[in-house]
């Protein structure tokens, strides 16, 4: 059918009729580009909004725009071209004189095609939109929207959309595209009328048909403000909408979870999960406790887990893992732990293995620095059962690597991965054992089942952000910290003081602690003339003769990586020059200083990890942020949360206000499924909403379910299922 929400893009019809203009996307490319911008059907054309609009309704004289210069406000004139020339002071430049009756205006344009001095010549009238301000040549324009008019030509009845573009495609093409595709895609109401007048009666959503065609083509009355910010009511309906569509398919998500089998996992009496709590040095705190019995709960149902494990830096997620590969091993499966990075992935191999080995478990460790022969034997453990606990990087979901019986995934940080990588990982519990073992003669019987998937994160979800991004996940989060950790104190250092900085340093060497000395950078780039690690260390050498400094960064061959982080775990380094290789998982309780280079660059999640790296032992910990003047709004802005605040989840709440939930997540973190309308900072109100209209319409109006999915994710849905 004509315009159903499936219907690839057509080309245009005007520029089927005619050769594309040299301004406009090659109709050949067309495709291509607009699938860049996420523009496959026509009804993603449709829901393709503006960014903003420009006002061509209206025309003021060139003097009256000449007073009023300075204001930062665009204006539009017309008038006739009376001089156009190419300059060459103070550089390349075409320069075009514009009059009317009450005064004439100068149009600068720095960069320009050889046929623009033809479009511009002498005695053409032009329609010209750009903010005036004062120049070398007078008031002037630079680089203003020119087009050439004839006298009395009318102007348009409606505000112009400006849409969210990429290289190749112009806004004409994409006012002409989307213009044909409102056109040709009926756009029926997807909510039915009970949904409507029922949960939804308070908000008086108008037609969506109505809406759009009010987003695209608005008239010059309507509330610039409004529609600006978002507040409109036009708005409004859409970013619920997509919020629904949201709501629907993590609620599908959730129930599709529970159809599916998992292994049933009881704890066993005297198992290894009972050795395992008598062997540990310390009691585990009441947080600890509280999400240990919930993750247990979970994995002796029929169905998948699927539960997100929160806790600030330091709060001891990892033990709470292993409590529940313990459960796994005692009911006979076996459990992989997949980290982002060799060096986090290490140190829990380390970790779990000094404490499960000794009780008889076989750990396995699988990254892709391993060599050839050591991979194949992983490998091997891993797909006969031998390993019972596999901990590695991506390696773990190669197609290459299979497991015997996997009953318990677990991710850790979580939205360092993308949707598919996590999903692969869940995979590995069915994608077994054809590849390499027989049963008696015949190949060995695929297990349908499904692992139980634990993620873990100290980067905490604010509760909007997870109502909205996580409603088919169980969350557990340990709001507590182990006893003996102390605070850590942070403060500001202007890069100007650098050598006060090295002087702190040696101090604390001299008082037998350790240092972190963290870069953002490898190399020197000029373009952010930044400090280099490379630079830093050998400038802390030079100045610190009498202190081991060592040097890790994302580039060294892995085993001269784990020698220096063996080295300063060892105390045989006092001072660590880093990159953020070290921000998660790293734990060395003598170091008690942190020195974060350029912290300005850094985001909050990542500025919190990286402190969370000292505070572990008894000593007082300090962390110093240097930064470098000046500072922008937001840096400063993020700098003053670091120093006013420790909590994590305070933390996270601030970044979402600064951010916004698209990049606090990460576009890896929920693939193309990410909400491109309602902002959870002004748009909480409407989840609510959502997720009442979600039920109904899932246990009432399952055709106009798939209608609304079909339009607002278009096959997109399973970036939610993760």
């Amino acid at each position: 059918m004509p315009g159903t929400a499936t219907d690839p893009i057509d080309e245009p019809a005007a520029a089927a009729k005619k050769p594309a203009r040299a301004a406009d996307a090659k109709p050949s490319t067309a495709a291509a580009r607009l699938a860049k911008l996420g523009l496959r059907r026509s009804v993603d054309l449709v829901l393709h909004l503006p960014l903003r609009y420009e006002d061509e309704t209206t025309l003021e004289p060139i003097g009256e725009a000449i007073r009023r210069a300075g204001m930062g406000l665009p204006a539009q004139v017309e008038g006739e071209v009376i001089s156009n020339e190419v300059t060459f002071r103070p550089r390349r430049q075409l320069v075009v004189k514009v009059a009317d009756d009450t005064g004439e205006l100068t149009l600068r344009f720095l960069n320009f095609y050889g046929s623009q001095t033809k479009q511009m010549a002498e005695g053409v009238r032009l329609r010209v939109r750009g903010e005036i301000r004062g120049g070398f040549f007078g008031a002037e324009m630079v680089h203003p929207t020119v087009r050439a008019v004839t006298p009395g030509e009318p102007l348009p009845d409606r505000l112009t959309p400006v849409y969210p573009a990429t290289a190749g495609i112009s806004q004409a093409y994409l006012r002409k595209a989307i213009g044909g595709a409102m056109q040709r895609t009926p756009m029926p109401e997807t909510l039915p009328q009970a949904v409507l007048r029922g949960p939804l009666a308070q908000l008086k959503l108008a037609p969506l048909a109505d809406c759009l065609r009010l987003l695209h083509n608005p008239p010059p009355q309507e509330s610039e403000a409004a529609l600006a910010d978002r507040s409109h009511p036009a708005w409004v309906r859409i970013k619920f909408d997509e919020l629904l569509a949201q709501q629907i398919s993590l609620r599908r998500s959730q129930a599709a979870r529970r159809e599916k089998n998992a292994p049933s996992m009881p704890r066993r009496a005297g198992g290894l999960l009972t050795k395992f709590l008598a062997a540990l040095p310390f009691r585990l705190t009441n947080a600890q406790q509280r999400v240990v019995e919930e993750i247990a709960a979970d994995m002796t149902h029929a169905h998948p887990m699927h539960r997100l494990l929160q806790g600030d830096v330091g709060s001891g997620k990892t033990i709470v893992a292993a409590l529940a590969a313990c459960q796994a091993i005692d009911a006979g499966y076996q459990a992989a732990l997949m980290a982002p990075t060799e060096i986090l992935a290490e140190q829990h191999y380390r970790k779990l293995s000094a404490w499960l080995e000794p009780l008889g478990v076989p750990v396995v460790w699988l990254a892709g620095s391993l060599k050839a022969k050591e991979k194949r034997e992983a490998v091997a453990r891993a797909e006969s059962g031998e390993a019972k606990l596999v901990i590695g990087t991506h390696a773990l979901i190669q197609d290459t690597v299979h497991f015997a019986k996997l009953g318990l995934a677990v991710v850790d940080e979580q939205h360092r991965f993308g949707v598919a990588q996590r999903l692969a990982l869940r995979g590995k519990a069915s994608d077994t054992v054809q590849s390499g073992g027989q049963q008696g003669g015949q190949p060995r019987p695929i297990d349908e089942k499904v692992a139980h998937q634990l993620m873990m994160s100290a980067t905490p979800i604010p509760r909007t952000l997870a109502m909205t991004y996580y409603a088919d996940l169980d969350v557990s989060v340990i709001d507590e910290l182990p006893p003996g950790r102390t605070p850590i104190v942070t403060r500001l250092v202007n890069d100007a003081r650098r050598d006060e900085v090295i002087e702190r340093v040696h101090h604390a060497a001299a008082e037998g602690r350790q240092v972190y000395w963290v870069c953002p950078l490898i190399e020197e780039s000029e373009a952010l003339q930044l400090q280099t690690a490379v630079e830093t260390y050998e400038t802390l050498v030079a100045a610190l003769p009498d202190l081991r400094v060592g040097l890790v960064h994302g580039r060294l061959p892995p085993a001269e990586k784990a020698a220096v982080m063996g080295d300063f775990s060892a105390n045989r380094l006092q001072v660590l020059v880093a990159t953020t290789v070290i921000e998660v998982g790293v734990d060395v309780p003598n170091a008690s200083l942190m020195v974060i280079e350029h912290a300005e660059r850094f985001g909050l999640a990542q500025l919190h990890q990286l402190r969370g790296r000292v505070g572990r032992g008894s000593a007082e910990s300090v962390c110093l942020l240097m930064y470098q003047a000046p500072l922008s709004p937001t840096a400063r802005e993020r700098l003053a949360t670091m120093r006013e605040t420790t909590d994590g989840f305070e933390i996270a709440r601030r970044d979402l206000q600064i951010r916004g939930p698209g990049e606090f997540l990460g576009a890896r973190q929920s693939g193309e499924a990410m909400l491109r309308f309602a902002d959870l900072n002004t748009d909480a109100w409407l989840v609510d909403y959502a997720q009442e209209a979600a039920v109904m319409m899932l246990e009432q109006f399952p055709e106009a379910v798939e209608a609304h999915l079909l339009r607002w994710l278009g096959g997109r849905e399973h970036f939610l299922k993760a």
